[in-house]
């Protein structure tokens, strides 16, 4: 369980750096959007072609894969039900709080807990591979017709050839199922922006916590319980289910199963919403909350599974 402890101080003092920055305005006012534009755009993209290029085929597409579409899927379902049929949310909020219940944070709490706890950096991949080249495509089309984006059919159609998140990530998919390697001079750029990805998600999270109250009256407060409730409790639950009864897992493969599915929201949650400009304080909120409660959710997995 020090892992699990490490990883987590490691990002919580990562986020705090960003606090600080925000609190005595070190970056001015315009830190947070430039901040988040430069993940989005250029660093995220070069760290998830290295990650998927440099995957194994058979990580990537396993029974970890299948677990955590229907986990994901469960839970998107009832959130967009809660949201849409009795609360009347419009369509890109609810898609946003439906991100915040199922889309997990792989990249950066999962690599940590992947290496500190699951032991296999690579442990997450499937699940980034899904998010990104399945998930995130509908999500961002669904956002972006409600939104003002494209309307015409091609234009639809071809979002996600457009967004640089999702190019990096079927660009390493390609390259590892083609099985080409990248020569290390060529890659190693690709590496070091990449790195800079985690970080700076982390700081500009940390900057928008500044100023701010958590689950503060008329900010979406039972959305965001909601969504907190279906990522930590129910999400791992189904998870266990199919894997454990459907994919007969059992021991460190069926932890692994349920732990990457016990993961909090995904900073990238927040940044989609930033993108949008559509239920950022949900997103917030979610992600803060998700990532505190994670921490005993993950300790209680490892002491019940593994």
């Amino acid at each position: 369980m020090v892992g699990v402890l490490i990883g987590f101080a490691i990002i919580a003092a990562i986020i705090g750096t960003g606090y600080v920055i925000g609190r005595i305005n070190l970056l001015g006012p315009h830190a947070q959007p430039v901040l988040a534009r430069l993940v989005y755009f250029v660093a995220s993209p070069c760290l998830l072609f290295t990650i998927l290029a440099e995957a194994k085929v058979e990580k990537l597409f396993s029974p970890l894969l299948v677990v955590s579409l229907v986990a994901a899927l469960a839970v998107f379902a009832v959130f967009l039900l809660v949201a849409v049929v009795f609360w009347r949310r419009k369509i890109p909020e609810a898609v946003i709080g439906a991100f915040a219940s199922g889309y997990v944070n792989a990249n950066n709490i999962g690599i940590p807990v992947s290496v500190y706890v699951l032991g296999d950096i690579s442990a997450s991949a499937p699940v980034i591979l899904l998010q990104l080249l399945v998930f995130a495509p509908i999500g961002l089309a669904v956002l972006d017709m409600t939104t003002g984006g494209p309307s015409s059919l091609g234009k639809i159609a071809t979002q996600p050839l457009r967004n640089p998140i999702i190019i990096g990530s079927l660009l390493g998919v390609i390259f590892s199922i083609a099985h080409i390697e990248v020569p290390e001079p060529i890659m190693q750029p690709f590496h070091i922006i990449g790195g800079a990805a985690v970080p700076l998600m982390l700081i500009s999270y940390g900057i928008s916590l500044h100023g701010q109250k958590i689950l503060q009256a008329g900010s979406a407060r039972r959305d965001v319980v909601v969504a907190s409730a279906l990522k930590l409790i129910v999400m791992p639950v189904v998870a266990w289910a199919v894997g454990a009864l459907v994919f007969g897992l059992s021991g460190h493969e069926l932890f692994v199963v349920v732990a990457l599915a016990a993961l909090p929201a995904a900073q990238n949650v927040f940044n989609f919403a930033q993108r949008y400009n559509r239920g950022e304080i949900l997103a917030r909120d979610t992600v803060f909350v998700t990532t505190l409660g994670s921490l005993p959710v993950l300790v209680l997995l490892a002491a019940l599974l593994h």
